[in-house]
């Protein structure tokens, strides 16, 4: 039974149901439908639906137009707020994977199960080798398609489509994290043969900062006095609109304000660091205030440093994955390491980052045989 004056209703199939009128065709009403799991969800959504049904009465639309120029004009508005990198995202994924589906519909045709359709299309055969988008970029492809439908609404266009969240179910990959033996390795190998370079992998391995940030960290970003080291830079190479350069190296703001962050420093890594001797406004990686190592080379040089220390190989990223682990190994609280690592939220650091060793879960089940003993 509907609750009274709402139009809502509860379906067979345990969904609820709620009806609004769209618009008015020949003197007669055309009706809308929303669902949701709750009646609260289906009211809120209806109170949404109303108001836009009432913004299109009193004649405030907009000519119609393609879906594909009403996505640049949003892309366009997106340059005063995002960065150039995110911009270029944007771009890529519109161009790729969107486009190519409903970029040439007009957006008063678009529709729910299109929108639908698309995603769980590229999700199981989207990609240059068809065999599937990763769970993130179809979130983030649902992303960009709630932005654009906000941006149109808000432009008053006439629009008849919801964007409803693609779950996929996320298979678990594992992660390297270098063992201890594997740390002390490669940690005596680095100190042993003095360099630039090695001294950037060992600050990522007892910090954990990424590696886009090492490569902009410059010598006045390290106080050897007050055992700090800041981040406020990362480097990444992006994409470009000239047609004689395909992509370019730029140093730009963290990837959120969570990332820019003060690191104190160990007393090992202090006394390390201390060997060198370079001007402030130099690269840490080079010891020059022109030459940079960008992320790519730095990642090559790492893969060949493991090569000689007999290591198996692993990504720069292992660095990091590997630091927080032993962060939660040596008791750190989560919080503190969440900060550290320049994570919004401590649910990142534990949900992605922090990985228990086979060795930190033995230690943890002997400690509750010995509660059990005591008992």
């Amino acid at each position: 039974m509907p609750r009274k004056g709402e139009n809502i209703y509860k379906r067979k199939d345990g969904r609820w149901e709620g009806r609004y009128i769209r618009t008015y065709e020949g003197g007669r009403a055309r009706y809308g439908y929303i669902y949701g799991k709750s009646y609260s969800d289906v009211r809120k959504k209806l109170i949404e639906k109303k108001a836009e049904a009432g913004t299109r009465k009193e004649g405030k639309d907009v000519e119609d137009d393609l879906f594909m120029n009403i996505s640049e004009r949003w892309l366009d508005s997106c340059k005063n707020t995002c960065k150039e990198s995110t911009i270029i995202k944007y771009r890529n994924l519109l161009e790729y994977y969107i486009k190519p589906y409903i970029g040439n519909i007009r957006m008063s045709t678009v529709r729910t199960h299109m929108v639908t359709d698309m995603m769980l299309e590229l999700s199981c055969c989207g990609g240059r080798k068809s065999n599937g988008l990763s769970v993130k970029t179809i979130a983030d492809l649902t992303s960009i398609m709630r932005r654009i439908r906000k941006f149109a609404l808000a432009h008053h266009y006439w629009l008849d489509f919801e964007v409803e969240e693609i779950r996929l179910r996320k298979e678990p990959r594992e992660l390297r994290i270098f063992d201890h033996k594997e740390q002390q390795i490669l940690c005596e190998f680095l100190i042993d043969n003095k360099c630039l370079c090695h001294a950037g992998m060992l600050i990522c391995l007892y910090t954990g900062i990424r590696i886009g940030e090492l490569c902009a960290l410059k010598w006045e970003d390290i106080s050897l006095e007050k055992k700090t080291l800041h981040v406020q830079k990362t480097m990444l190479r992006i994409q470009t609109e000239d047609a004689g350069q395909k992509t370019k190296i730029i140093v730009t703001s963290p990837k959120s304000l969570s990332s820019v962050r003060t690191i104190p420093v160990q007393d090992m890594l202090v006394e390390y660091l201390a060997r060198f001797e370079e001007e402030p406004g130099a690269y840490l990686l080079t010891g020059s205030e022109e030459k940079y190592v960008e992320p790519r080379t730095m990642q090559n040089r790492f893969k060949s440093v493991l090569k000689k220390c007999g290591v198996h190989s692993a990504n720069f990223h292992a660095l990091r994955h590997t630091f927080a682990t032993r962060c939660v190994e040596a008791g750190f609280d989560i919080k503190s390491l969440s900060e550290i690592l320049g994570h919004s939220s401590v649910n990142i650091t534990l949900n992605r980052y922090v990985h228990p060793t086979m060795e930190l879960k033995r230690s943890n089940m002997n400690k509750l045989t010995e509660f059990l003993t005591v008992r």
